[in-house]
């Protein structure tokens, strides 16, 4: 179980078992196959969407675990801005889970959400030991983070319908992988309790 840091200088104010990660949600999705993906996300983002509301409602928080880019003079809200902007396609992503003001994010350069940023330290300070993992694409970004969450000893929980990728084989294929390997929950984000989730459990 990850060690628990009780302050992080005033930075990390609340304090919970479970964090919804949304990982690059916030996404121009200006790639090949950008336009591919968007109809696959597209469902999931309403989705996702639903659940985030959930998790704001019983307190839990809310992490976007976002790419660069590869723009390494950029920041969150300038990559929200770009996303947000009329030639995105990533637009209609970026418009229906755009963080709230209350919501943590953090920057990875690679795949990962662990790589080279401070997910793992955030994560320690609010005293998370199980993660809700969610976004795109399911076997690329959000299989690398499940991985490295894995081998920190996290608890995962990936509802299958808030994950997407390319196609639907590929999105299956990941999810097949992450519950038999990594032992990830994989129910639909409508089935999880999330009040059951947070409360305190019994040795």
């Amino acid at each position: 179980m990850p060690a628990h840091a009780h302050d992080l200088h005033g930075n990390a104010p609340d304090q919970a078992p479970v964090a919804l990660l949304l990982i690059d949600v916030i996404n121009d999705l200006a790639f090949a196959g950008g336009k591919t993906l968007l109809k696959q996300a597209l469902p999931m983002a309403k989705r996702l969407a639903a659940l985030k509301k959930r998790a704001a409602q019983c307190g839990m928080p809310r992490i976007y675990v976002n790419d660069n880019f590869g723009r390494w003079q950029s920041d969150f809200p300038h990559v929200l801005r770009h996303c947000l902007g009329t030639t995105s396609y990533g637009k209609p992503l970026a418009t229906l889970l755009r963080p709230a003001e209350d919501d943590y994010f953090v920057l990875k350069p690679k795949h990962s959400g662990f790589y080279s940023t401070t997910l793992d330290l955030l994560l320690q300070a609010l005293g998370v030991h199980t993660l809700i993992l969610t976004g795109i694409a399911g076997n690329i970004c959000v299989l690398f983070t499940a991985n490295d969450a894995y081998m920190r000893e996290y608890a995962l929980v990936i509802p299958a319908d808030c994950v997407a990728s390319k196609t639907s084989r590929e999105n299956q294929d990941a999810l097949r992988l992450m519950q038999t390997v990594l032992k990830a929950d994989t129910r639909p984000s409508t089935a999880l309790d999330l009040p059951h989730l947070l409360a305190p459990q019994r040795p």
